[in-house]
């Protein structure tokens, strides 16, 4: 059954600002299948970021009312909430991480009348992660359904314009992007890198080109996408990958820092170049999200694999506006908390 999806952008100031968001996603391949996908979060002023962690089988709906989309989850799942209001990225219990970035230049295809259902882009990306457990299932659920999305425009015209990268403990990737109306599928284990413009294609192209001169001879040093692309995508292929997942983690972080925007850093033709404001790594096969604010000198992470995550346990939110120093696993800290409320 194909069904017509409109997303409304309820999060657009978050996640689709011109050049505010320049975010990078990576992918790191390690031994006994260990995947992690790590990404850089970044924009013009701190973003308010909670962690929440939530249940099977709770009942979920794309907006408040209205011809829209309603679901019972059938993973449970960490979540990167921002404003307390939306979903920025996060994992499931399978180890399927969904993100969301930037993507300059996206059209999306337009709804055709006021009978499309409608879903909220604030609980978007947890209808995935709800969902599926494998990047074909994401897949094949895309390539059954119809879209048609809606980005209202904000800040003085600007356009929502997002792409979205789904990677599952296999290591394969799904990078979905929009491009003149039409939904774009890019799938493979080698697609370990994703920043915002051009479109993906276009991206792989220059990539390939900088493969040729190779990393170890010269890498563009700027902070623009198809620059931190090419170095991304040089050293996340020269870290050891014989390595646990605490060691992996720490160098997938030192990855991330070569393409992060420093803080304060300014350019005169970009006023809105963002600086990095949070790094997060996913790994999909010990279920554990790390996750750090670059005004902090430490890191944290949830261990989703010891927490109870079956039907009728209570959602867990990880307040982090009034915790500085937050180190290790913070399972201990979490707290019985209400759903979020969505921005629709």
């Amino acid at each position: 059954m194909k069904t017509k999806f409109l997303f409304a952008c309820a999060l657009a100031a978050l996640l689709g600002a011109g050049e505010a968001i320049p975010c990078s996603r990576i992918v790191f391949h390690g031994k006994d299948n260990l995947t992690l996908v790590g990404r850089t979060l970044d924009w013009k002023t701190p973003i308010p970021t909670n962690l929440y962690v939530y249940p099977r089988g709770m009942k979920k709906q794309g907006m408040p009312d209205g011809n829209t989309l309603r679901w019972v989850s059938k993973y449970g799942s960490v979540l990167a909430v921002s404003y307390d209001g939306g979903v920025t990225e996060g994992m499931n219990e399978k180890g399927l991480v969904m993100n969301a970035l930037f993507c300059k230049g996206s059209i999306y295809r337009s709804a055709v009348d006021n009978s499309t259902t409608t879903m909220s882009l604030a609980v978007f990306i947890s209808y995935f992660l709800d969902n599926f457990a494998t990047v074909d299932e994401v897949e094949n659920w895309l390539t059954g359904s119809d879209f048609a999305i809606y980005g209202q425009n904000f800040d003085q015209g600007t356009e929502a314009a997002l792409h979205w990268a789904v990677t599952d403990p296999s290591g394969t990737t799904l990078v979905m992007e929009y491009q003149n109306g039409e939904l774009n599928l890019y799938k493979s284990d080698d697609y370990d890198v994703l920043t915002n413009d051009p479109p993906f294609d276009k991206m792989l192209a220059i990539d390939n080109y900088w493969q040729g001169i190779g990393g170890d001879k010269m890498l563009p040093g700027t902070v623009r996408s198809p620059d931190r692309f090419a170095r991304a995508s040089f050293f996340i292929r020269h870290i050891p990958t014989d390595v646990d997942g605490k060691t992996a983690a720490a160098a997938v972080l030192s990855v991330l820092g070569q393409v992060s925007v420093p803080l304060g850093y300014e350019l005169e033709d970009a006023p809105n170049l963002s600086s990095t404001q949070w790094r997060s790594i996913a790994d999909t096969k010990n279920t554990i999200y790390y996750f750090g604010f670059t005004t902090e000198l430490a890191n944290f992470w949830i261990d989703l694999g010891k927490l109870d995550l079956s039907k009728g346990a209570p959602v867990l939110k990880l307040d982090t506006s009034d915790k500085t120093g937050l180190e290790g696993c913070v399972n201990g800290l979490l707290k019985k908390s209400g759903p979020f409320n969505p921005m629709w």
